[in-house]
């Protein structure tokens, strides 16, 4: 079977090397030169566990090629999916001109019938539009050729993309023809031959269903967070808080731990785009706006707790952070809470030195502040006056606590992803605080 696809970012990427690993003969396209050169020689961009030695070996086998031309990747396809960005716009809707234009490249150039599977995340009502574009361009090429649309949204978190990708949970496809979906059941059914859990629908709610499950995890984590605050003021404590209410099988205990807020590329642009989207029908989602605001202000929530520490001043303090990446096993730092942390401290005149495990070579690229990057965990506390756990990277949940203590100038240390012990700590001689303890 042979398929394209539009994108060489972390969604088309890991899609692409996963179907080959599966046989499938994949070709990537991206308009990016120095990309492909890069990944024709087994570089990828983006920091994914496995990833490269599985795009390694595909290349070397023959199954997965990249080129700058979409119509070479067309050439043979029975598919081309669509996994191009969708920016947030300054409105909050998703940017749809790099969707769009796949759309018209793939309808001046498919010679025979070819589904075209929109991957990328896009609000509800895209796909109609995208299928309007290639009927017109194959008007104006004066030709009938066949053609179906589809919706197929990924569910893929960084850090364990392949294993998602390879063992789905559910794969959602939105089609309206038979043939579309014989297409997609013959694709699909290698990587559930035991589980074959593929939910077919109409397109608007597949459309609809990536959006709703990005905007659920992230209400649940909003809530978790307003009550981790109110714990702090009743007394309570927000982790056995969780494991009562987490208990209850009508609820679950995912994604109800507290902390200093999400980000990341998926939960932030498509909690927006869903409020946008409802506003385009004149409807309010009022409980996605509260989700959006308390998220915003829980990233503030690690700098309040370090301030109350120090008085209110903390200029001319040397802080060290422990993670930017938004979560651990990513290098994705896009509105990860290091960022605001970073931005309110130097906003207060604070030295700030830093540590990840993988995230700082593009924070160097990439980060407007001016801080420190240290050689590694021990270095960045070196003389700080407080340490500020942002990201709950494995190598940090066991640390020396003896060795950072003689480090340390002041043994400050504010927990924003509850990874320690309180009682430990304290009786290690450090301040501590965590949140919603």
């Amino acid at each position: 079977m042979n398929i394209a696809i539009a994108g060489t970012g972390y969604v088309g990427l890991v899609s692409g090397t996963c179907f080959a690993e599966m046989g499938v003969n994949v070709t990537c396209a991206d308009i990016d030169t120095a990309k492909i050169e890069a990944l024709e020689n087994g570089r990828i961009p983006i920091y994914e566990p496995g990833l490269e030695e599985m795009v390694t070996r595909n290349i070397r086998e023959g199954r997965l090629h990249f080129t700058t031309s979409l119509e070479t990747a067309l050439r043979n396809a029975e598919a081309l999916f669509v996994a191009v960005g969708t920016p947030p716009r300054e409105d909050g809707s998703a940017d749809l001109s790099y969707v769009e234009e796949v759309a018209r490249q793939f309808g001046r150039t498919i010679e025979k019938y070819t589904v075209l599977v929109v991957k990328s995340t896009v609000p509800v009502g895209t796909s109609a539009r995208v299928k309007a574009i290639v009927r017109e361009e194959l008007r104006l090429r004066g030709v009938d050729v066949g053609f179906d649309v589809a919706s197929n949204p990924e569910f893929l978190k960084e850090g364990a993309a392949i294993k998602d990708f390879m063992s789905p949970d559910r794969i959602v496809v939105g089609i309206e023809s038979e043939r579309a979906q014989k297409l997609m059941t013959r694709l699909y059914r290698p990587f559930l031959l035991n589980n074959f859990r593929v939910i077919f629908t109409d397109i608007a709610s597949s459309e609809m269903i990536k959006y709703a499950s990005n905007a659920m995890l992230a209400t649940r984590i909003s809530f978790m967070n307003d009550i981790a605050n109110l714990c702090e003021l009743t007394g309570a404590d927000v982790d056995m808080v969780r494991k009562g209410i987490g208990s209850d099988l009508r609820i679950g205990s995912k994604f109800l731990y507290a902390g200093c807020g999400y980000g990341g590329s998926c939960f932030p642009k498509d909690v927006r785009a869903l409020a946008r989207t409802a506003e385009e029908y004149g409807y309010e989602m009022k409980v996605l706006k509260a989700v959006e605001a308390v998220n915003e202000e829980q990233k503030k929530r690690v700098f309040q707790k370090l301030l109350e520490r120090f008085g209110g001043d903390i200029a001319g303090r040397r802080i060290a952070v422990w993670g930017l990446a938004f979560k651990p096993e990513t290098d994705d730092i896009r509105e990860a809470p290091s960022l605001k942390t970073i931005e309110l401290l130097k906003a207060a005149g604070a030295e700030v030195r830093a540590y990840d495990p993988v995230a700082m070579d593009l924070c160097r690229r990439t980060l407007k502040f001016d801080i420190e990057y240290a050689e590694d965990m021990y270095d960045a506390v070196r003389d700080a006056d407080a340490l500020l756990l942002l990201t709950e990277w494995k190598q940090f949940r066991l640390p020396s606590w003896g060795r950072i203590g003689e480090l340390m100038r002041r043994k400050t240390v504010i927990d924003g992803r509850n990874i320690y012990d309180a009682a430990e700590m304290r009786a290690n001689g450090f301040e501590y605080a965590g949140i919603g303890k």
